[in-house]
């Protein structure tokens, strides 16, 4: 019984050795922005050009080297308009430091105009007429917000309203 214990375990010790020796290496993982951007956290945030309301263009990409917060919205969106006060709030204290973009959703450039005028709002207005960088974005629902940092990586994002104390935390994660 003894030489037979003494095999067994000789099996399991050259056969567990054996497994650990002819186990395949484990891919590295790459967190750099070099893998293909993707609307996802710790990817790349796609690039995207779009015609702003002051009659500008926006582009992403012209904005590496800054953190960028971008805000999915709609005027008919109640959660929206409660919530642009607060970013609002944040781009004046955050000027220099941050860029906003608050990107409308399919809306007649004519409302917009009225709604941003009766708000106050100075950010960036993007105007997704056809919604083409929304459904690039996977924005499933109004707001969405994606927090990018000055790689050019994403970094969080949200979905639903905003309040001053959460778009501050979300702040603080693309800021170096």
């Amino acid at each position: 019984m003894n030489r037979w214990t003494i095999i067994f375990v000789l099996l399991l010790f050259l056969g567990s050795g054996w497994v650990w020796w002819t186990q395949p290496d484990a891919p590295a993982q790459d967190n750099s922005p070099s893998l293909a951007p993707q609307p996802a956290v710790g990817r790349p945030a796609p690039d995207f050009t779009l015609p702003t309301l002051d009659g500008g263009e926006f582009r992403l990409s012209d904005y590496r080297g800054k953190p960028v917060v971008l805000n999915f919205w709609a005027t008919w969106c109640g959660p929206c308009r409660r919530e642009l006060p607060a970013i609002q709030r944040a781009a004046e204290h955050y000027d220099g430091l941050v860029v906003f973009a608050a990107i409308d959703q399919a809306e007649p450039i004519e409302r917009v105009q009225r709604f941003v005028e009766e708000v106050g709002l100075t950010v960036i207005v993007p105007l997704d007429g056809e919604q083409l960088v929304g459904e690039r974005y996977g924005v499933r629902g109004l707001p969405t917000t994606y927090f990018i940092d000055e790689t050019g990586v994403i970094r969080s994002i949200w979905m639903g309203e905003m309040n001053s104390i959460i778009l501050a935390e979300q702040i603080a994660g693309i800021l170096r």
